[in-house]
């Protein structure tokens, strides 16, 4: 008797417990799609109305101060304290070094028509410094990467670049490797770092640009700043990362036998987290060189301000060999720091005879160094790379060839190509934001926020939204957002397609991965060169140089993502009869949700981190007004407001994303 009861009431809660999570799950999507009906009726009904719309020459009240503090910054520079003691100050010492740096390898220095070191007494550097940190085969790779940029006829310029890197990542690594360290040691200073690392990540780079030089002036101090900001949130967290993996069972061993912290943390947890530090410089070297090139904006000597002046006149053949010369340095210091990283393990492998004899080779390579330096340093002939460029030329000539080539012959495919999208996915998303009522859309935003990723992303998306409005910029916002929509969903399309294959196929994730590896390491300027060739300076140009920027970030995550399917789960669903095609949209997709939302957080962060790159190129909106910010004063407030439009663009959907991740997860 007393079990015929039971079985009656939990058959009750179960069907109450079913029904409230269907209708749970059911109303979420129910009521996107009723904020998708009501903002599309809504939109026939008011087109055109309310929209906020500004012309380009046009300037708000915000914008028109921004000018008179910038103004006002300029008159009292040398009178106002904080500027006088303390941000002059700054700029003076970080001026110094970069010039310092750029007076051994770059610049002449003096009554001295070139520079301390000469470009023979460079390549020398380059090829011990990695032998000696890597091995034989990296540093042959240094001396014909930096031989190769001279025989472009690039050499100044490629040690501009290299001048200024370096200069950023001894400053970024004097900060970030300290405050990784105590971020990996003390929990609390980690949350209290997070949320900053969170906002520098976030934006865009150039948005360092326009506060920057309102404080720093343009030059070399404001770029290697603004490459500091950029580059040393990797270092810090890899760096937290490396400390917190080193296991606890280790450092309790040392504690017992009598280890300080102080010892602890300079015998044990430093020497066991290396290889995951030198990683970590890695990634802040890589971040610096992207930065330097588009620091070329704010006037920063270099190949990016080579690559800016062609992109700008529509030369194709100087951008490409510039790019390519940009590409060539950021392989070399990758594959340097990669090997510097797994060198000792490489070491050990090699056996001791190896080790015996690395010392005696190392002690004859740096004499030959030394040697190589003093005849640099005195003969124009060691200091002034031979020849004209005459291989950079050739370069530019068959790049300008194939340009004309492709823009004849493929014309009629590429703009058929372009056409579909723009009228297929962009005009129609663009009308649908810009032509709607500001409130139509605000509403629409802060909706779909709330839905997707909770309340809190819902009062992200509101605050963002109001401050968008309060730059002033809001048309242009919604055409950027438009096209950052647009390249996401390509991004996603190309990054499920592959990442899929790619976590089904060890085999091909062995191929493409390197590809991706590579892409990811070229600065975001490269990717312009080939698509301008093909589809001329348009706004589609842009997107297409985005998802091909964006693209490999979610191909790897998504291929992640899908390898991580238990194989248990997918030997069932074969053994149930499911085909491929199945397992793929059945079992793998679904199971691999949390990583398909972060593909899309991440792509959509890449994509709007190239919206000022494409107004380089036709791209216009907030692009096209952070450009005209730098080059035309009058617009100077008008760029700023939009440099801080892109950022609560990219706050809001890095906040909504991430919360749809957790809760996908969840």
């Amino acid at each position: 008797m007393t079990v015929a009861m039971e079985k009656p009431e939990k058959t009750k809660t179960a069907e109450r417990a079913e029904p409230a999570e269907g209708v749970r799950r059911v109303s979420r999507g129910m009521v996107v799609a009723a904020i998708l009906v009501v903002w599309l009726v809504l939109f026939a009904v008011l087109r055109g109305k309310q929209t906020l719309s500004l012309a380009a020459a046009d300037l708000t009240d915000l914008h028109r101060w921004l000018n008179d503090v910038n103004d006002s910054v300029g008159a009292n520079r040398n009178s106002n304290p904080l500027f006088l003691y303390f941000f002059n100050e700054i700029r003076l010492v970080i001026d110094n070094l970069v010039t310092f740096v750029q007076s051994l390898i770059s610049q002449p220095t003096g009554a001295r028509p070139v520079p301390q070191i000469g470009w023979l007494g460079v390549v020398g550097v380059a090829g011990f410094v990695s032998w000696a940190v890597g091995n034989w085969r990296v540093a042959l790779l240094a001396v014909a990467g930096f031989t190769f940029m001279g025989l472009q006829g690039l050499w100044q310029e490629s040690m501009d670049t290299l001048a200024l890197t370096l200069s950023a990542v001894f400053v970024a690594l004097l900060f970030a490797i300290p405050l990784g360290v105590w971020a990996g040691l003390s929990d609390r200073f980690n949350r209290i770092m997070t949320p900053f690392l969170d906002f520098m990540q976030t934006m865009p780079t150039f948005v360092y640009l326009a506060p920057l030089t309102l404080i720093f002036l343009i030059g070399g101090a404001s770029a290697t700043i603004a490459t500091v900001i950029y580059a040393a949130p990797p270092a810090i967290r890899i760096t937290a990362h490396a400390i917190r993996s080193v296991p606890e069972t280790t450092v309790e061993a040392a504690e017992s036998l009598g280890a300080t912290r102080r010892q602890s943390l300079l015998k044990v947890l430093l020497p066991m987290s290396k290889r995951t530090v030198v990683m970590g410089v890695n990634q802040t070297i890589m971040a610096a060189l992207a930065m330097v090139t588009i620091a070329a904006l704010i006037d920063a000597p270099g190949l990016g301000k080579t690559v800016i002046q062609a992109l700008q006149s529509l030369d194709v053949g100087t951008a490409f060999n510039a790019g390519l010369a940009i590409v060539i340095m950021a392989i070399v210091l990758d594959r340097v720091t990669t090997a510097a990283s797994g060198r000792e393990e490489a070491a050990r492998r090699s056996g001791s005879r190896f080790l015996t004899w690395r010392r005696p080779l190392l002690g004859a390579g740096a004499v030959v160094t030394a040697v190589l330096i003093y005849m640099s340093h005195t003969y124009v002939w060691a200091a002034e790379f031979p020849g004209e460029g005459d291989i950079g030329s050739s370069i530019a000539r068959a790049a300008d060839t194939a340009t004309t080539w492709t823009q004849d012959s493929l014309s009629g495919l590429t703009t058929a190509f372009r056409d579909a999208i723009s009228t297929g996915l962009l005009n129609p998303f663009q009308s649908l934001l810009t032509e709607s009522p500001w409130w139509l859309v605000g509403a629409a935003l802060i909706g779909l926020g709330a839905v997707l990723g909770g309340w809190r992303a819902g009062a992200t998306a509101a605050v963002c939204v109001g401050l968008l409005l309060a730059t002033g910029v809001w048309s242009d916002s919604m055409t950027t957002l438009a096209s950052t929509m647009v390249a996401t969903i390509m991004v996603m399309a190309l990054g499920i397609v592959f990442g899929v294959w790619m976590g089904r196929s060890m085999l091909v994730d062995r191929l493409l991965r390197p590809t991706l590896d590579a892409a990811q390491v070229m600065p975001p300027f490269v990717y312009l060169v080939p698509f301008l060739a093909l589809f001329g300076a348009t706004r589609f140009t842009a997107i297409v140089a985005a998802v091909v920027y964006a693209a490999p970030v979610a191909m790897k995550i998504i291929a992640d993502g899908v390898r991580n399917v238990p194989a248990a789960t997918v030997e069932a669903a074969t053994s149930a009869g499911c085909n491929t095609w199945q397992i793929i949209t059945k079992v793998q997709l679904p199971m691999a949700r949390s990583a398909l939302t972060l593909a899309t957080n991440q792509g959509l962060i890449y994509v709007l981190s190239m919206v000022v790159v494409g107004g380089l190129v036709g791209a216009g909106a907030l692009g096209y007004d952070v450009v005209a910010g730098f080059s035309q004063g009058q617009l100077y407030g008008k760029g700023l407001a939009a440099g801080l439009a892109i950022v609560l663009l990219g706050v809001m959907f890095d906040r909504i994303t991430q919360a749809a991740a957790r809760r996908t997860s969840a």
